[in-house]
Parts: C-alpha cells; sequence; structure tokens
C-alpha cells in the first residue's frame, strides 16, 4: 500500500478526479467526457488516461468498448488502499458515506489496537520505548500547534504498532493512520476535547511494565476518550449552527 506520488501534472490530474469521484461531483455509474476532462484540466489525452490508469488499479474507474470509461460503485473501490483514505479525507468532505467511512474505521481501531497492544505489552524493546516515551513528550508539549498535536499522535500508535514486531500489523498503520489524522484534525483544532496525554500515557506505562491486560485496558480507555472528543466536538458545531440560524 505504498502512498502515490503526488508529483506533477499527472499527480495533480489523478488527485482532481480521484476527489471529484469520493466527493460526488462525479457520481457512480457516470460516464466520463475525456475529451471535456482534457480541456478543462488543460492536460493531453495521454496524460488523462495515465491518471485514470491509477484511479482503475484502485477499483474506482472502469472501461468498456461502447460505453466508454465510467466510474465503478462504491462497493468495487479499494477503500483500504492508502491514497484513497487519503484523498477522501483531505478533501474535506462531509457526505454521509465519508462520515460511516470514519465509524468504520473508528470499529477497525477498537479491534485492533486493543488486540496490538497486548503484543506490544510482550514484546517491546528498548528502542520501542523510546519511541513511545518520544512521542509521549511530543504530545505533551506546551503550546503545540494542532499539526505538531496530530503528528505526535500518530507517531505515538505507529510506534505502539511497530512494537508488535508484526509484519503485517506494522502495515496496518497506513489504514489507521488515515482515520486518526481525520479525527486528529478535528479534535485537537477544538477547545472542548479533554487531554489525550494521561490516556496515552497509561497505555504507556503499561507496555513498559510487561502487562498485556492493562496495557488492552488502556488502550479501550483511551478509545472511548477518542470517541467522547469527537462527539463532543460534533456536538459543540451543532449547537453553533443553531445559533446562527
Amino acid at each position: 500500500m505504498t502512498p502515490y506520488a503526488r508529483r506533477g501534472v499527472h499527480g495533480q490530474t489523478v488527485e482532481v478526479l480521484a476527489r471529484r469521484i469520493l466527493g460526488g461531483e462525479i457520481p457512480e455509474g457516470a460516464t466520463l467526457d475525456l475529451v471535456a476532462l482534457q480541456s478543462e484540466l488543460d492536460v493531453s489525452l495521454t496524460a488523462l488516461r495515465e491518471s485514470l490508469k491509477v484511479l482503475a488499479a484502485k477499483g474506482m474507474v472502469d472501461a468498456r468498448q461502447k460505453r466508454g470509461t465510467f466510474v465503478r460503485a462504491r462497493a468495487d473501490w479499494n477503500l483500504l488502499d492508502v491514497d484513497v483514505l487519503r484523498w477522501q479525507f483531505e478533501g474535506g468532505s462531509t457526505t454521509e458515506a465519508d462520515q460511516a467511512l470514519l465509524r468504520n474505521l473508528a470499529e477497525v481501531r477498537a479491534i485492533i489496537e486493543p488486540a496490538a497492544v497486548r503484543l506490544a505489552a510482550e514484546r517491546r524493546t528498548d528502542a520501542d520505548l523510546t519511541a513511545l516515551d518520544g512521542a509521549l513528550e511530543a504530545m505533551g508539549e506546551e503550546d503545540t500547534d494542532a499539526a505538531h498535536a496530530v503528528e505526535a499522535d500518530l507517531a505515538f500508535h505507529r510506534a505502539l504498532l511497530a512494537a508488535t514486531h508484526n509484519e503485517l500489523l506494522e502495515r496496518m498503520e497506513m489504514v489507521i493512520e488515515s482515520g486518526l489524522a481525520h479525527r486528529d484534525r478535528i479534535v485537537h483544532s477544538s477547545p472542548h476535547s479533554e487531554d489525550p496525554v494521561p490516556a496515552h500515557r497509561a497505555v504507556l506505562d503499561a507496555v513498559r511494565d510487561g502487562d498485556p491486560r492493562a496495557a488492552e485496558a488502556a488502550m479501550h480507555a483511551l478509545l472511548d476518550q477518542a470517541g467522547r472528543d469527537l462527539d463532543r466536538v460534533g456536538d459543540s458545531d451543532d449547537m453553533e449552527g443553531s445559533r446562527s440560524q
């Protein structure tokens, strides 16, 4: 699941088309007018076709004789592809499908991370603990901006997966990070979230002590707090919207 390179006209064209599809601007089942897109995006037909090949590999588009190039049904999209996740969340979309995907990712985290942290407690090395300590220290720095807080949180969870020393679990970081980063950008830019450091410290302390059961319980508590933070931000936004009407 290596992320797609975003350089040059080719990369920009891929991202424009992907976000239009993910945002519903180009709906499922729609046939693409390649000549019109070529003119609008000011790219060669070759570059456009190459860009569509990238999206085809991710299950988002297909081409058939007599029908042309069309958007496939969402059920066919590779939603676990790191680029598809990134495009959807970075696009800032708020469709019901996007919200459902965020909830689905939260459920995936609730399944994977408590089990992963049990392994981390059993297998962590001194190097793993150093990485976790560094991430936690960065999370606790005063006057940090939202972007720095997001990266520190991602680094902590990335280090936890690495501490399992399970190659497949380590690869899950790309899936988990996409949803986590999106949630963090919302939560860390809001004044209504709880301090994340104590919950993360409890996880780290249990991992350091080599206590799998305590580590799993601490992770469940951390994820519960994460859910409360997101709900609190949503409730606050609803209240602000009501006042403005």
